[in-house]
């Protein structure tokens, strides 16, 4: 009886051994290591509404961003399929993130804006300098894969990616985590929208101006919940404007959009501050 009760045990152990394996693949790689490095070479300005990037930190610490982007890149597409939507997206943004430093550091510090790293015929988002889920990849890719229609279909991805530039949303100074992700974009949202630098209520012309942001991508604001930017503008009326009526009317979607000139300078440290 004990020899029968052993072997059954070994069974069943031999039967949950995929199964163990299945949850071991499907665990998220440790942002730790991003973590460190945003915290040490993030620094956040304008009261929380921007930040610029350490580049030079950065370099020094180079060691530690090529260990994190070679994890990302260890990450098989049968593992990423295995996660959950949100794990998903935050895996994502912040390989979309940690590569674009990458390539800013290819050139830093001769470096003006990251347009630079392109030509009249090549993009610097079209550069495929990278390996993710199992495919050489460029920066376009990843933010393809965050856009695709039926996806994810969550504008709010826009202001969670950093292009490395002043215009862009900040790079914030932790990483993207699914099990925080609605609240940090939520976050994210509230952050560059406060940020009158790039979306203001003009009493002049009685219009609200707004990043470019909002022209490029209204067709991802039209798939979102909102369904369209205008909708989406009026969910966050009181992140643009703390003016009662300015809100009301920004609610009933009534003010004309006018879209700002978008600032491609590199968000270094030697730009902080407004300009």
């Amino acid at each position: 009886m004990k020899h029968a009760s052993v072997s059954g045990w070994f069974r069943r152990l031999l039967c949950a051994l995929p199964l163990l394996a299945n949850v071991a693949a499907a665990q998220v790689p440790s942002s730790g290591i991003w973590n460190v490095l945003l915290a040490r070479h993030v620094v956040v300005i304008d009261g929380g509404h921007a930040s610029r990037v350490d580049y030079a930190g950065m370099r020094r610490d180079k060691a530690l961003l090529d260990t994190y982007t070679r994890q990302l890149s260890a990450v098989t597409a049968a593992q990423f399929d295995a996660w959950g939507k949100a794990d998903r997206m935050a895996f994502l943004i912040n390989a979309y993130n940690a590569f674009t430093v990458e390539k800013v550091l290819t050139r830093w510090p001769d470096l003006h804006s990251i347009k630079d790293l392109g030509s009249f015929l090549a993009s610097p988002w079209r550069d495929r300098f990278f390996t993710l889920l199992g495919r050489r990849r460029d920066l376009d890719d990843v933010e393809g894969m965050l856009r695709a229609p039926g996806r994810y279909d969550d504008p709010r991805i826009h202001f969670a990616l950093n292009c490395a530039s002043i215009g862009c949303p900040m790079l914030q100074p932790s990483a993207y985590d699914g099990a925080q992700l609605g609240r940090q974009l939520d976050a994210a949202v509230a952050g560059f929208l406060g940020d009158s630098s790039r979306n203001r209520y003009d009493p002049a012309t009685g219009a609200l101006e707004v990043s470019r942001i909002f022209d490029w991508y209204a067709d991802d604001f039209s798939r979102g919940p909102a369904g369209s930017v205008k909708g989406f503008l009026a969910a966050h009326a009181a992140s643009l404007s703390d003016d009662p009526a300015i809100r009301q009317r920004l609610r009933a979607q009534s003010l004309a959009l006018r879209f700002l000139p978008y600032d491609w300078r590199l968000n270094g440290v030697a730009y902080a501050g407004r300009h």
